[in-house]
């Protein structure tokens, strides 16, 4: 039976968990600093605002300034913490921080509903191409910024994702059903025509070719608070609303047929939870690139510690992956040089995910 008191105790632990990785993290790096001046700081960045008032600006194309509102924001702490400190955790790594948090919620949470959907603990966000056509996105926006219609690269990979999921779900569809195993294939098909297109962009991209390459295994470097304003609301909301079809998600394990009989529409459920999926998922890749394994174990394991019900898995599972993207995000950085943070995923996840196949601890669901 379904206890909400379960998943608000969990769901409590483990946002107490992200904390603590949180701060552990932003602590770490070239210049250490202890953890409670990191938490004074990080109050210190909370502002809210307090006024309007007026400032110009120009106007793209069109070369004239014009007046527009701006908002006042306000501190809310002071606590005393030396600039360079400030100025380190402030707009260096809390920045980052919260965009791996951001990216591993999303991740983590679309790879839940995917596993659900498909009835199968290998599916991951990535099944139906979203990954490979956010990749074809922003590696067009890199090597051939003519072939790209949006000279944000961001923006690029968002909507080739985006392109990619529908025109996968377009092709399973026919007389209004769109039955799972069709859509999986479609999904093989598309990402291997589309690993095959930006492999041949890779080829002629030239000087580009090192910073698509660097963007495909997934990065965090040089994060801003403009990433994590692009990504966090997408993944918020998005979860948010998945959160509200869990019920729905757990029939469906039973089998389309009895899930309709229960009063499923199950045509509907399918296409809001893949599309839902697919834009948190193309949201998170778009500002951090490919970043595997993170939709894939991390429902896995919590599914085998809270149980199958979405009901508590899905948020637990959110929370649980944005700690693992912050955690091995901090592996990446504090190293001699540091890496993609997508190498590290993979090789913490996949050496894991054996681990749970030698133990027979993967399993149909």
């Amino acid at each position: 039976m379904y206890r909400p008191g379960r998943t608000a105790s969990w769901s409590a632990g483990l946002t107490v968990l992200l904390v603590v990785v949180a701060l552990g993290s932003a602590a770490l790096g070239p210049v250490r600093i202890d953890p409670v001046t990191v938490a004074m700081a990080a109050l210190n960045a909370i502002a809210v605002p307090t006024g309007v008032s007026t400032g110009t600006t120009t106007v793209p194309g069109l070369g004239f300034s014009t007046t527009v509102p701006t908002l006042e924001f306000t501190g809310v702490f002071d606590f005393e913490v030396t600039g360079s400190h400030q100025l380190i955790v402030e707009t260096i790594r809390l920045p980052r921080i919260a965009l791996a948090a951001t990216v591993g919620f999303s991740l983590a949470a679309a790879g839940t509903v995917m596993q659900g959907f498909f009835r199968n603990p290998l599916a991951d966000p990535s099944i139906i191409g979203v990954s490979s056509g956010a990749a074809a996105g922003a590696v067009a926006a890199i090597a051939f910024p003519v072939l790209a219609p949006f000279a944000s690269i961001h923006l690029s990979a968002f909507v080739g994702a985006l392109g990619t999921a529908f025109l996968v779900y377009g092709i399973a569809t026919e007389g209004g059903r769109t039955p799972v195993a069709t859509l999986l294939l479609a999904g093989v098909a598309v990402q291997a025509f589309l690993g095959a297109l930006i492999s041949y962009m890779l080829v002629h991209s030239g000087d580009d070719l090192r910073r698509a390459v660097v963007w495909m295994m997934g990065h965090l470097s040089n994060t801003t608070w403009g990433d994590v304003r692009f990504a966090l609301p997408v993944a918020l909301l998005g979860v948010f609303v998945l959160g509200a079809y869990a019920r729905e998600l757990n029939v469906l394990l039973l089998g389309e047929e009895d899930a309709h009989h229960l009063g499923v529409d199950v045509e509907r459920t399918k296409l809001l939870l893949l599309a839902l999926s697919s834009v948190i998922t193309a949201a998170g890749v778009a500002v951090a690139g490919v970043i595997g394994f993170v939709g894939l174990v991390v429902p896995h394991i919590m599914r085998l510690i809270v149980g199958p019900d979405h009901r508590i898995l899905l948020p637990t599972s959110a929370l649980a992956g944005a700690s693992f993207l912050v955690a091995t995000d901090t592996i990446a950085r504090i190293g001699p040089a540091e890496v993609p943070v997508g190498i590290v995923t993979a090789f913490v996840g996949a050496p894991f995910f054996l681990f749970l196949l030698v133990r027979r601890e993967v399993h149909s669901l």
